[in-house]
């Protein structure tokens, strides 16, 4: 779309994302909380909503609950409590859903992405839905018949809704990728959108510059992944300005997002509130939480990645460099490891980010695939920092060390690759190439000063690297002037 065009109208951004959390059972019944399981075998009949039975809250999911609103800044209520949501679907075995609706368990919060807060309005907990699955020739569009699996049916989802705060496509995703590294390390959730352990439902409106009113909004469904996300997000941006553009109206719906045609299609007219027929789950008691109970909580919340980028800076990380380690959870932990051992942080990150970040992007791996293991990283920075090797063969033996595991010290004592630093020995060798180049020699006494990389990297190349570079520099200085 013309940007001339785009320029005229505001984008209203919210997002609902929905955190599948890793409790070890459902939220209200015994079965196994697992992925990947053989459909319907993770069920009960309190799954599957058989006469008579009971709910039982999972005290684990309300202890995560509590955990990521105090890691999104929110307030935790004193109480909390349940309600029915009333809707059909056929992965919906009780024909409701039980959710929170006017008190849920965190209000009130924020995530700063990039300097800018964007507001939570609440985080609720609720039930997951099972699963459809769509079978026939072409899909879901052409499926003959379906089929339902109810493993992931009573799953604990954490539904975090956002204020309408965000303004582009840009803003929305950082949100969702900072949202996932926080669930991730405090633990609460694996943030596997792939496998829809967290989905995001996003809601886009326009209006004119400059206006205070928000458009009608569209929700789109179930986007899992930020790149998708983004598509989706500029796709309806276009589509509703289009339809404004023309003298049409935004019509309020449920949209889906198809990645493979790029476009959203419209699924349901959007419920309101009063649609779901909300009332309080006659069999769950309102939720009192203590504030001895939610300060424990917080006692036992683990480093925050923005906390964790600011510690690295603080230890002379460039911005770039902490937020790319952040990023990569796995990474990030393997690091903090390193640096526990005693390993120098600017050396490891060179490391990390260099040859290590190189392979691992190579083989489309994480450091947690290969076999190099974080006290394996710190010995080989010590073995440097005392000078036994250079920074050189360094480098040279991390690729072998990542793929077999061996340790720096073993491969540098077999292949014979420790650091020449007797100067005697050196001094020989320089005057040895000084000799073999009497032109660059000359060259350099005439102001071409650059020329002493060239004589220090034939130093290096005599002795395949193992040469003390601070002592080859001093002494081609005193020989050649």
């Amino acid at each position: 779309m013309d940007k001339e065009l785009r320029d005229k109208y505001e984008v209203v951004i919210g997002l609902e994302v929905h955190a599948q959390l890793k409790t070890k059972s459902k939220i209200f019944a015994p079965d196994k909380n697992e992925f990947g399981q053989e459909p319907n075998t993770l069920t009960s009949p309190i799954t599957l909503g058989m006469p008579g039975v009971l709910p039982v809250l999972n005290k684990e999911a309300v202890n995560m609950g509590i955990l990521t609103g105090l890691a999104l800044n929110c307030e935790i209520p004193a109480r909390c409590k349940f309600d029915r949501k009333q809707y059909f679907y056929p992965d919906l075995p009780k024909g409701y859903q039980i959710s929170q609706y006017d008190e849920p368990i965190c209000v009130n919060g924020y995530l700063e992405v990039n300097g800018k807060k964007i507001g939570i309005t609440r985080a609720h907990l609720e039930e997951d839905a099972g699963k459809l699955v769509h079978a026939g020739a072409d899909g879901l569009a052409g499926s003959s018949y379906s089929l339902v699996d109810l493993n992931r049916a009573g799953t604990p989802l954490l539904e975090i809704v956002s204020e309408p705060d965000m303004r582009s496509s840009e803003e929305a995703r950082n949100y969702m990728e900072e949202l996932r590294n926080i669930v991730r390390y405090i633990g609460v959730c694996d943030g596997n959108l792939e496998e829809g352990s967290m989905r995001c439902d996003a809601n886009i409106s326009i209006m004119p510059k400059g206006s205070k009113e928000f458009g009608t909004r569209a929700e789109i469904k179930n986007v899992n992944s930020f790149s998708a996300l983004q598509r989706a997000i500029e796709y309806e941006i276009d589509r509703q300005i289009e339809i404004v553009e023309e003298g049409g109206k935004v019509v309020q719906e449920t949209r889906l997002w198809d990645d493979n045609a790029r476009e959203t299609k419209s699924m349901r007219g959007k419920e309101d509130a009063h649609d779901y027929r909300y009332f309080p789950e006659p069999d769950l008691m309102p939720l009192e939480i203590s504030r001895e109970w939610v300060q424990r909580i917080k006692d036992s919340m683990p480093e925050l990645p923005s906390q964790k980028r600011e510690r690295y800076k603080g230890l002379g990380l460039s911005e770039y460099d902490a937020n790319v380690i952040v990023e990569q959870m796995g990474l990030a932990l393997f690091f903090d490891k390193v640096l526990e051992l005693g390993a120098t942080p600017k050396i490891a990150v060179n490391f990390i980010m260099g040859e290590i970040a190189a392979y691992l992007k190579e083989d489309h791996i994480e450091i947690t695939d290969t076999k190099l293991t974080p006290e394996n990283l710190a010995e080989l920075i010590a073995l440097i920092e005392k000078g036994t090797i250079s920074n050189n063969i360094g480098k040279q033996i991390i690729i072998e060390m990542l793929k077999d595991g061996t340790k720096a010290s073993e491969i540098v004592e077999k292949k014979g690759l420790s650091q020449i630093s007797d100067e005697g020995a050196i001094k020989e060798l320089v005057q040895k190439v000084v000799d073999a180049h009497p032109a660059e020699v000359e060259a350099y006494k005439n102001g071409k000063t650059n020329l002493l990389g060239f004589f220090v990297g034939q130093v290096m190349k005599e002795t395949k690297g193992r040469a003390n570079p601070k002592t080859v520099n001093e002494l081609l200085r005193g020989i050649i002037g």
